[in-house]
């Protein structure tokens, strides 16, 4: 199998078969990334996709899962996209499901045809970054996309029969503007209503723009307590009608909270006022990590 530069892959998908599709992200503007700003966009070959799934086909007996890198497959127009989703029904019988990176963007380029041959050719779930629900903060992280967009995008996924599994981060907003940040990420999830949501906590590598903000004193850091008090309010201002598995166990978090939304809020809200009586219960600053 042949890879490009660092391959990055959601934690779900530790087990799964990781074939490069596209290299880098079409977007690679965010303040906090990293992840991507070692390679410039471009699709890969056809020939060399199949080559390495033809690889992958040789060496494994078995390939349940398969994760189509790197930062927004989706991105990729259905002409191109189809024909490896094929090719995976045909050689990998035992594949239960195909995941990919994407942008709302991506998939509200697409029809809702096109976005159902998707599915019905095998894709079913798209993970995609919404970082926030403020636009304000949105638009000082450079997202290159709209509240309203990132809605209407996961809205899309969820409707032509795939899961969105949704991020957000925890502390992107800083001491000034959490409580907006808070409050507008919870309606957004109400709003998008995805099948998942998971959020990671701040952390920023010295070679991202977001830097510099902190270095400056623009951007002042939540205090792991003051991140307790963030995701509260975000989980008080969060209502959503259908089942939303719910996951704040990166290794970035102060505190791993695993529940589904809407029955398991209550409980989750209790632990982290627990949290924030209990320092003892954070994770310690040296273990945290993206």
């Amino acid at each position: 199998m042949r890879y490009e530069g660092n391959i990055f892959r959601p934690p779900s998908e530790a087990y799964s078969l990781l074939v490069q599709v596209t290299i880098g992200c079409t977007h690679n503007k965010c303040t906090f990334c990293s992840m991507y700003k070692d390679k410039k966009f471009r699709v890969r070959k056809p020939e060399e996709v199949l080559e390495d799934l033809a690889w992958a086909r040789g060496h494994y007996r078995r390939v349940e899962r398969i994760f189509l890198c790197d930062g927004d497959a989706l991105a990729l127009s259905n002409n191109r996209l189809l024909p490896i989703l094929r090719h995976i029904s045909e050689n990998f019988p035992e594949c239960e499901r195909v995941t990919v990176y994407g942008r709302a963007s991506d998939a509200l380029k697409k029809s809702d045809e096109e976005m159902r041959q998707l599915y019905e050719a095998g894709i079913t779930m798209v993970y995609l970054g919404a970082e926030s629900g403020s636009e304000k903060v949105l638009e000082n992280i450079c997202k290159g996309e709209t509240r309203q967009e990132l809605i209407d995008g996961v809205r899309k996924i969820e409707n032509c029969g795939m899961q969105a599994s949704v991020t957000f981060i925890s502390g992107l907003a800083g001491k000034d503007g959490w409580e907006d940040h808070a409050i507008q990420t919870g309606t957004m999830i109400s709003e998008m209503e995805p099948s998942y949501v998971g959020l990671l906590t701040l952390m920023v590598e010295p070679n991202v723009p977001m830097a510099k903000e902190i270095e400056s004193g623009r951007l002042k850091l939540l205090s792991a307590e003051e991140v307790m008090a963030e995701t509260l309010l975000m989980l008080k201002n969060t209502d959503v009608t259908k089942k939303c598995v719910f996951r704040s166990n990166h290794a970035s978090n102060y505190l791993s909270l695993r529940g589904n939304l809407p029955d398991d809020r209550e409980k989750m809200m209790a632990l982290l006022r627990k949290a924030m009586e209990n320092h003892d219960m954070f994770k310690d600053e040296r273990f945290r990590a993206l």
